[in-house]
């Protein structure tokens, strides 16, 4: 077994709860699935995990905007044990629904060490309606995020209705000074969307589509990650395949972008 831990919340809404703890073992990691409330009541312990990971869903429905219940829930909860578990240098991954949660929390993006402000926000998409997609993302090599070392561009599944990411000009700013800005929304060439659709799905400013604090151990994102385990999860992998194959390759892509994310978090330990 491995003596990397990660857990994966569940319950309420949440539903990529298995595909996420699938994609931690595939990539090294000794996952477990945890509801939310045994956290809360202490059957679980969260000190007994090295990594904490906020999968993607419907949290409570999304009943006042994305993330926003589950922030509170938590916060109100055991928001001390979370600051407490960051603060002894472990990871915490927030994928799209989670994504949302984490700046709702005030867990990003984290100015300062402050872990409790809110500052930015994910909120409807420019087109009014939920896209699900496949998008490509430019990774900032310059960033301190443990999770995007050594990759540089990723093509990962989007399904979000509020995945617009927006701040003010001085936060949106403060990120780039910092290099806080991990991924951006680009097109196939690796050039960065400019605001275009479909390039970039919901119109995020200046094409952010994750963030990391300033020591780079928190990290969110909206596309998903874990949905992308597997090479012929892509859709267009036969053509992929046929491509490899009459190079004189195998036809085998071997492992994804998704997983060599989830790699990068184990070998951090």
């Amino acid at each position: 077994m491995s003596d990397v831990h990660a857990l994966v919340l569940t319950g309420y809404g949440l539903n990529c709860d298995h595909e996420t703890a699938y994609a931690l073992e595939l990539a090294g990691a000794s996952a477990t699935r945890v509801h939310i409330n045994s956290l809360i009541d202490g059957s679980v312990k969260l000190k007994d995990f090295q990594m904490m990971v906020f999968g993607g869903g419907f949290s409570w429905g999304d009943d006042h905007g994305g993330g926003v219940i589950q922030a509170v829930r938590l916060k109100t909860n055991i928001g001390d044990n979370i600051l407490e578990f960051i603060e002894k240098g472990n990871l915490v991954l927030g994928i799209c629904n989670g994504f949302q949660t984490l700046v709702n929390l005030g867990l990003l993006p984290g100015f300062d060490g402050d872990y409790k402000t809110r500052s930015v926000a994910l909120t409807y998409n420019d087109c009014g309606n939920f896209r699900d997609d496949w998008v490509n993302l430019k990774v900032n090599a310059a960033s301190p995020c443990v999770f995007t070392r050594g990759l540089d561009q990723m093509e990962l599944p989007i399904r979000h209705g509020e995945g617009k990411f927006y701040s003010d000009e001085s936060t949106i700013k403060r990120l780039f000074d910092n290099k806080q800005v991990v991924l951006q929304y680009a097109t196939r060439d690796g050039e960065l969307a400019d605001c275009r659709r479909p390039f970039n799905p919901n119109g995020s400013i200046s094409d952010i589509a994750g963030i990391c604090d300033t020591t780079g151990r928190i990290f969110g994102l909206m596309p998903h990650p874990e949905a992308f385990s597997h090479w012929t999860s892509h859709p267009d992998w036969t053509r992929i395949k046929e491509e490899m194959k009459r190079q004189g390759g195998s036809g085998d892509s071997g492992v994804t972008v998704g997983i060599r994310l989830f790699q990068n978090a184990v070998k951090f330990f």
